[in-house]
């Protein structure tokens, strides 16, 4: 599987990985705050933490994933939009999501559920415009 390394467009990696941790940082800071915030069971408007650990460890859980993302679509040869939306639905559903979701559920989460839609919707999303993006510049 690794035999496809020297075939990867490395700048296509780049640039979804951006793309990716670009919508993140939209999705908590514009789009959910609150919602999210309740999840974990803090006040709707309680400020963001500035600890640089929650900048540093979601941009490596996005090159990750984005890495991951693009060797597994080189080696399953994965060349069409239609192909990528199917790898976006197959891992972001059967992985990502549910992980997220399983995750979520202990005591230390107050909303899993609302914690899961949040944060598992934003995965789904992300890995599927990241599978695109990476087929588009293939």
């Amino acid at each position: 599987m690794l035999t496809v390394l020297p075939a990867i467009n490395w700048l296509s990696v780049l640039v979804a990985f951006v793309l990716y941790f670009g919508l993140g940082a939209f999705w908590y800071l514009f789009l959910f705050p609150k919602p999210y915030r309740i999840s974990l069971g803090r006040s709707a408007n309680e400020p963001q933490s500035g600890n640089p650990l929650y900048i540093v460890g979601p941009a490596v859980c996005s090159l990750i994933i984005t890495l991951t993302s693009a060797v597994l679509l080189y080696a399953l040869n994965v060349t069409s939009y239609g192909a990528a939306t199917l790898f976006a639905a197959v891992v972001g559903g059967g992985y990502l999501v549910t992980n997220t979701v399983n995750i979520a559920i202990n005591p230390n989460i107050p909303r899993p559920f609302l914690y899961g839609l949040i944060t598992g919707s934003y995965h789904f999303v992300g890995l599927l415009l990241i599978s695109l993006l990476l087929v588009a510049m293939r």
